[in-house]
């Protein structure tokens, strides 16, 4: 698992609802969660999440690492490049959803939510004693504009993500219902709403939402933007007065009295600034690294701590994308030859000292992988598009290619050769050319400078592979400011980047690879995927009514997108490695939630 800088994204949890209540025919049920497939883990009287330490002391101060930049404190917009940890610890959300139990929502903003019978709106009802960190209160008219400025001022794709919403609208001070559009059988969307952050409306009276600016903005959550130095550092310091520092969902976390962010180009340099005492904690992203970077006198006497922490979560998506909207890729086959280069065995063992494991399917460790050959209510599914796809979808089991030896690399470079005369390429002077364009097969594999240095080693078998087979790649880095730019506008062949996806892959799934979201500049469809059964498949599963139903249009979908090779799949690590100077202590539980910083808390003699 590598470190995500290309993209701000926040994963919201998605999948179909079934409300976790029995509502009486024609009325209007109010609850304290919204959840998946029945019952939420936490009864309605609970007194805290159970990764959480509800008695964790406060104090200290941490400093943490970040990566790139900063010019603008919005990440709902398309221009600028955006600080998200300012949205992250300044705004709170109309819910929250905890790491044990990804597939409900419990109250934050909101202490409760309407849930109709037919399902044609969602009521969230305000806590009384929510405020903003000014003392003003959280109001319906601050959820609605939030909600209007992220929608019709913010990145596009917000436009297409709440496309379901019909009208927003507030019953009183305290109470707001978002009505979906007639016919609209988007059942996650109670969910995903509940994950809106809310800005003071107040607040950006006279300011225009859709331009990046360098402006605290006044927000309800435990931190406040106390300092920052542009590009180079962000200070907040924890709200004493916070709203819902006593809430059941927020005891046990924000336990640092400050919280710093330094900026920094390249991961390989906090690994000397975590050594020297300049920063606090450090997630390792590099296998070799975390073997051999660390056997020094600082971790041997144990200033410095290394810690497995295991998790469940979904695997981080890390690939090759392709650019579909590019000529040259837009033949599957093309795309299989590359693919075929690509040597994870070798890089496992040789250079990442067997930490890691391939990634197998875009929905790793979810349990709803595409495996085998499609059976029961899968193979249902995908026959109503028999006529559409591929012979392979029903008769050949995913499989990335395997280079167990040097034989089995020379058998995939011939297969990869063979793909290639297929789709209209040859050798032409040792170099593979398009026998109608006379083109040569050439291309830059691109990424960001805070990866790009230590992924170098990696790169140079893969290029290596490929000029065997006459293709020329080559492998470039910039920073991530100009990378970030590149991808919006699609100005790339190849990139590497890194999604967070979602133990419950849901709503998200059309920004990801969605046609409609193939051509909008900014979107998360960075290949440009444009495929008509992955549409009805995202929406099957988005509609699904019952979870076998959900579980068999996720495998459909991960079937079909496999087969087509829009990415290369790279690799995972089971566990988050994360090393940190002697100071802090976290919770001890057997519940598989990776690092979590903010439910940290500082030693007694470091609190001052």
């Amino acid at each position: 698992m590598r470190l995500t800088v290309s993209k701000t994204f926040f994963v919201l949890v998605g999948a179909c609802l079934l409300f976790c209540r029995t509502a009486t025919a024609g009325k209007t049920e109010t609850a304290k969660n919204i959840a998946l497939y029945g019952e939420a883990k936490y009864a309605d009287d609970f007194k805290y999440f159970e990764y959480a330490n509800p008695d964790a002391p406060k104090g200290g101060t941490v400093v943490l690492p970040s990566y790139g930049g900063f010019d603008s404190f919005n990440p709902f917009i398309f221009k600028g490049n955006a600080a998200g940890e300012v949205a992250a610890l300044t705004l709170d959300t109309l819910g929250i959803v905890p790491s044990d139990d990804v597939s409900t929502v419990y109250p934050l903003l909101a202490k409760a939510f309407e849930l109709p019978e037919d399902q044609s709106f969602v009521g969230f009802i305000l806590d009384e004693r929510a405020k903003f960190s000014d003392g003003s209160p959280v109001a319906a008219d601050d959820v609605i504009f939030s909600f209007k400025a992220i929608t019709e001022q913010g990145a596009p794709i917000y436009k297409v993500y709440y496309g379901d919403v019909e009208r927003i609208e507030k019953v009183d001070d305290r109470k707001v219902r978002f009505y979906f559009k007639k016919g609209s059988t988007n059942k996650e969307l109670p969910l995903i709403l509940a994950q809106i952050p809310v800005f003071s409306k107040k607040d950006w009276e006279g300011k225009d939402f859709s331009k990046p600016q360098l402006k605290p903005y006044l927000g309800s959550g435990p931190y406040v933007l106390e300092k920052f130095t542009a590009g180079k550092s962000l200070s907040f310091k924890r709200n004493p007065d916070y709203w819902a520092k006593n809430l059941p969902s927020r005891r046990g976390f924000f336990n640092f009295d400050r919280v710093n962010y330094e900026f920094y180009q390249d991961t390989t340099v906090t690994l000397q600034a975590l050594f020297s005492g300049n920063i606090d904690i450090r997630e390792e992203y590099i296998a070799k690294i975390w073997v051999t970077g660390y056997d020094n006198d600082v971790v041997k006497k144990g200033k410095v701590i290394k810690e497995d922490i295991p998790h469940n979560k979904a695997a981080n998506l890390q690939m090759f994308v392709f650019n579909l909207r590019k000529d040259k890729f837009k033949d599957k086959r093309v795309r299989q030859a590359i693919s075929l280069a690509f040597d994870f065995d070798w890089a496992n063992e040789k250079l990442f000292y067997n930490q890691y494991k391939r990634l197998e399917s875009y929905f790793t460790n979810t349990g709803m992988e595409a495996t085998g050959l499609p059976r029961g209510k899968e193979l249902e599914i995908l026959n109503k598009f028999r006529k559409q796809l591929p012979p392979e979808v029903f008769s050949r089991a995913p499989e990335l290619p395997r280079h167990k030896d040097y034989l089995q690399t020379r058998k995939n470079l011939k297969k990869a050769v063979s793909l290639l005369k297929e789709a209209g390429y040859d050798f032409k002077d040792g170099v593979m050319t398009n026998l109608k364009s006379g083109e040569p097969l050439e291309f830059e594999i691109t990424d960001n400078s805070a990866n790009g240095s230590s992924f170098t080693r990696v790169m140079l078998p893969f290029i290596k592979n490929l000029a065997k087979i006459g293709i020329k790649a080559c492998f470039r880095t910039t920073e991530v400011n100009v990378y970030k730019n590149r991808l919006d506008n699609f100005d790339f062949d190849i990139a590497i980047i890194s999604f967070g996806m979602s133990q419950m892959p849901g709503n998200e799934q059309k920004e990801m690879w969605g046609s409609q979201s193939a051509m909008v500049k900014g979107s998360y469809n960075i290949g440009g995927v444009q495929n008509p059964v992955v549409d009805a498949l995202i929406d099957g599963l988005i509609k699904a009514k019952d979870k076998t139903s959900y579980q068999a249009y996720v495998r459909a979908l991960d079937r079909v997108m496999l087969n087509e090779t829009y990415v290369i799949p790279q690799w995972y690590a089971p566990s988050s490695r994360v090393a940190y100077q002697n100071k802090f202590e976290h919770p001890k539980t057997k519940i598989k939630t990776g690092f979590q910083p903010f439910s940290w808390w500082m030693k007694e003699e470091f609190r001052q």
